[in-house]
């Protein structure tokens, strides 16, 4: 994987956007559950007026939208802005610097990582339109095309979910479980009745069980061929725990969105226990932070498939990553409707026999209109 490329920042103006689109059919998970879907987007314009958009992770609690925008204006902002760096890279190392004590002194040091992820994202942004390049070709990618999955399935009724977003041309499929034994047994029953025995189907646990539960449980679900069973224990247990699970099932097992850090990191990947490694670009890290890990993960034989579960400008840059690193990754594209997505990733939404191009327009490729992104989120779905 080639080295991040340089290119000179010094930001004039850095803006977050909160949007918030109601949604008639809430997103659950084994922790907690959805009733609208949020966004903060966030603008950074530099002093030659090149300008880039990012996104920061905030789906829970609820409130959090708001609440990152606001460390975008009163911490970061300032802090950004008060001098030059010679890119993307060193940007993110030094507002993970400067905030270091603030995060802890707050409690808060997962909120700061999401805004200065955010953050980074957008500058990535802004450095590939000024090269007049797309993302994945600047960040060294050969080829526009990913392979992608349909994710955030939920225990209601699963398989019509299913069905519909195959027809649309998607060809793998991931399902939300940790909602009891017997009724993660029937929905998975059902989504193999729709897929048939070949698609690639996928599990995630959301953190829902204990060790003795996930050694009881994840046996009884290899006969449905899975592809991975995702965070079927707490991101915080012990690694000799998920190594004891890995004794117990053949599943591949899956992590990373909620690991932070590249110590962290780099344990998740030593302990040989992982087969899929899942860093959230726009929860930990950006480029600048993820994109070294994702060269040390494949280099140890995993295999890199980003999480992601949010508005379009961080799937498109979900998307560019992983078409850069290749490696033979799949991206997540959730399966229940947010026009804060669809509006705002058009190349993701066309999707042929499991896979979608990103085209050659510099950055990620859109330019967003607030205006009628304002009126989609009002309008709900």
């Amino acid at each position: 994987m080639k080295p991040l490329p340089l290119s000179p920042v010094h930001a004039a103006r850095i803006e977050a956007f909160v949007f918030r689109c109601p949604i008639a059919t809430p997103v659950r998970t084994s922790f907690g559950t959805m009733h609208d879907r949020p966004a903060v987007f966030v603008r950074v314009e530099d002093h030659d007026g090149a300008a880039g958009w990012g996104e920061i992770w905030c789906n829970f609690p609820s409130c959090g939208a708001e609440h990152r925008a606001r460390l975008v204006d009163t911490v970061m902002a300032p802090l950004l802005t008060s001098r030059a760096f010679d890119g993307p890279a060193e940007a993110f190392d030094w507002l993970t610097q400067r905030t270091a004590v603030l995060a802890i002194q707050s409690g808060e040091p997962g909120p700061m990582a999401q805004v200065i992820a955010g953050i980074d994202l957008a500058l990535w942004d802004l450095c590939a339109r000024r090269a007049g390049q797309p993302l994945w070709h600047y960040l060294g990618g050969k080829h526009d095309g990913v392979d992608v999955y349909a994710s955030g399935i939920n225990p209601d009724h699963p398989q019509e979910l299913a069905a519909a977003r195959l027809a649309e041309g998607y060809r793998a499929f991931k399902l939300k479980i940790g909602f009891g034994r017997e009724r993660d047994l029937a929905n998975l029953a059902a989504m193999r009745e729709v897929l048939g025995p070949g698609l690639p189907l996928m599990t995630d646990a959301n953190q829902a069980w204990s060790l003795e539960e996930a050694c009881r449980l994840a046996p009884q679900l290899e006969a449905f061929g899975l592809g991975w069973l995702e965070e079927p224990l707490r991101a915080d247990r012990p690694w000799h725990e998920w190594q004891q699970l890995s004794q117990a099932t053949g599943i591949p097992l899956a992590a990373g969105e909620n690991i932070a850090g590249p110590a962290a990191f780099d344990a998740a990947i030593g302990q040989g226990v992982l087969s899929v490694l899942q860093p959230d670009s726009a929860k930990w890290g950006g480029i600048s932070g993820c994109r070294p890990v994702i060269a040390r993960a494949q280099a140890a034989g995993l295999r890199y498939c980003p999480h992601y579960l949010g508005g379009g400008i961080g799937l498109l840059h979900s998307a560019h990553l992983l078409a850069a690193a290749g490696g033979g990754g799949i991206l997540e594209i959730d399966a229940n409707p947010n026009p804060l997505r669809t509006a705002l990733a058009p190349a993701l939404s066309r999707v042929t026999e499991g896979r979608s191009r990103l085209g050659q327009q510099p950055g990620i490729g859109v330019e967003p209109d607030l205006r009628a992104v304002a009126q989609l989120a009002a309008a709900g779905c």
